[in-house]
């Protein structure tokens, strides 16, 4: 099963609008991702409580995992977004 570990770059961690950016960015995938801190145990990153249960903050290594055809490209890509501080994009937006 393919992974990809990233470290959490918003400053606020994956907590209230990363967060939501990144579960809705999981969910418009076509196949199950799991996300998971450390050796801890992985939950459905497609769920905002669950991803807000894993306390991650600014820093924060993740490890995402999917498995199906194209998984590769898809933690590829929420590797990349998890890597941006959503923080600063949110200011930026406003």
């Amino acid at each position: 099963m393919p992974e990809r570990t990233v470290a959490v770059a918003s400053r606020s961690g994956l907590h209230a609008r990363p967060a939501k950016i990144f579960v809705e960015a999981v969910a418009r995938q076509e196949m199950a991702v799991r996300i998971r801190v450390g050796d801890g145990k992985p939950v459905p990153a497609n769920s905002m409580l669950a991803v807000l249960s894993l306390g991650a903050k600014h820093g924060t290594e993740v490890t995402l995992d999917a498995d199906g055809p194209g998984a590769d490209e898809v933690l590829a890509s929420l590797a990349e977004l998890l890597a941006r501080d959503l923080d600063v994009e949110e200011v930026a937006d406003a």
